[in-house]
């Protein structure tokens, strides 16, 4: 997925050190070696008598991102340039069309277009599946060659064709690159209530909030009646930042957690004394763009009882890709997935993602059923890990849709304002804000 949350940075380990462990380490890394051997072995065929000249290098690098993608659909390897468009990308500005993706049956699949880029404008959804770049077939690139692909000069046009569900032939769409500067945080005032909405993760995204808060006081001031947090399609991004949003609506308490392989590699995250808009009732929006850091925030929120959460069941990635610099960074980096996330009530976000308090779909005629398992989400991924909890749990609680003939621009939204006003009633009593400092 060409989508980064660097939950850490660590330095390169060495094999010598199991080397001097017990008997059965010693067979363990005997039989490593006769392994590493075979390997060397087909390499040298391949290297000798493949139809063309390979250079090493190249085989190097495919047969270390073929060992990391048979993992899971997150850990790969990024040469040095990839490595190095995934930290300008974290920063928020890059190059590009504007698109989260990630890789399905030998083709690019989109998680999310960002708001305002020319992924956005040109009509590119949730869900579609790119074919081909440029008259290109994806079928045989990793996504980081495909990504690769998608990436060039400011002003140049690139052509992809998409296969949608529901339509009958493949759509030929042309877009032209441009710069994306990923404006993080956007503010909106709805009359008594404020409309915050994150796009992404990355290193604005904390000033970017203060930035809306400050807006928030400014023109709405003490007739505040609520916030609207909108997280849907929101890829995710950098923990710190989801940890820095969490914690700014939170007085107390965990925030989230980490658990590796190991019971010593669990760390914790809690709330700092002190919050934004104290007081404040606070509705979450979710859907199944909504991944990674964002399902962080949500669970954070939804466990804290700080917030009520609506929408749709978020996508349900829930693991942790530790980024690991190989020498320094001249030979890229090593993204590997190394814990699963858990909510403050320890539920796993892994593979079943955050389920909202009241389901809330954007048409009349959807059904919430089907369309919860056609939806793009991390368990219906090749190769996903499994959470804990062992899979999907079918919604539990109220199911809100228009009424037959309503037409709405974002029904999501306008149940989220009718809510915060107290004009929708539901059979689940809303949490209770915490009282002022």
């Amino acid at each position: 997925m060409n989508k980064y949350l660097l939950a850490g940075v660590a330095g390169s380990i060495g094999f010598g050190a199991a080397l001097a462990l017990a008997p059965m380490a010693t067979i363990a890394s005997t039989d490593t070696y006769r392994q590493l051997n075979l390997f060397g072995d087909v390499f040298e065929r391949v290297k000798n008598d493949y139809v063309r000249e390979v250079k090493d290098a190249e085989l190097v690098e495919n047969a270390i991102n073929g060992m990391l993608t048979s993992l899971d659909p997150h850990s790969s390897y990024l040469n040095p340039k990839n490595f190095s468009d995934m930290q300008v990308s974290t920063r928020g500005e890059y190059g590009g069309l504007g698109l989260e993706v990630t890789m399905e049956d030998g083709l690019v699949k989109v998680i999310s277009p960002m708001d305002g880029t020319p992924a956005a404008k040109a009509g590119i959804k949730t869900g579609d599946l790119i074919a081909t770049i440029d008259g290109m077939a994806i079928q045989g690139l990793t996504l980081s060659e495909a990504v690769d692909k998608m990436r060039g000069p400011v002003n140049s046009q690139i052509r992809i064709t998409v296969l949608r569900k529901g339509e009958k032939k493949p759509l030929d769409i042309t877009l032209t690159r441009a710069v994306i500067r990923v404006e993080s945080v956007r503010f909106k005032q709805e009359g008594d209530i404020a409309y915050i909405r994150i796009t992404t993760f990355n290193e604005q995204t904390e000033d970017g909030l203060d930035r809306a808060v400050d807006q928030v006081k400014a023109k709405i001031g003490n007739k505040l009646r609520g916030v609207v947090l909108d997280l849907r399609n929101n890829p995710g991004g950098l923990l710190d930042q989801a940890i820095f949003v969490s914690d700014a609506f939170l007085d107390q308490g965990e925030i989230v957690s980490t658990r590796g392989r190991r019971s010593g590699d669990t760390q914790r995250y809690g709330a700092r004394s002190g919050q934004i808009l104290a007081g404040v009732p606070v509705v979450v929006l979710i859907n199944e763009g909504s991944a990674s850091a964002s399902e962080i925030v949500a669970g954070a929120l939804q466990d804290q009882k700080r917030a009520r959460v609506i929408g749709t069941r978020s996508f349900g990635k829930g693991s942790v890709q530790t980024v690991i610099p190989l020498a320094g960074g001249v030979d890229g980096a090593l993204r590997l997935t190394t814990a699963k996330y858990y909510t403050p009530s320890g539920r796993s976000i892994q593979a079943t993602g955050i389920d909202p308090d009241i389901l809330v779909e954007q048409a009349a005629d959807a059904d919430s059923e089907k369309e919860a398992n056609d939806r793009l989400s991390e368990a219906n991924l090749p190769k996903h890990l499994d959470g804990q909890e062992g899979g999907k749990k079918p919604h539990v609680g109220p199911v809100v849709k228009p009424k037959a003939g309503e037409k709405y621009d974002d029904f999501q939204l306008t149940y989220a304002l009718r809510l915060l006003r107290g004009q929708e009633m539901v059979s689940t009593a809303t949490p209770a804000a915490p009282k002022p400092n």
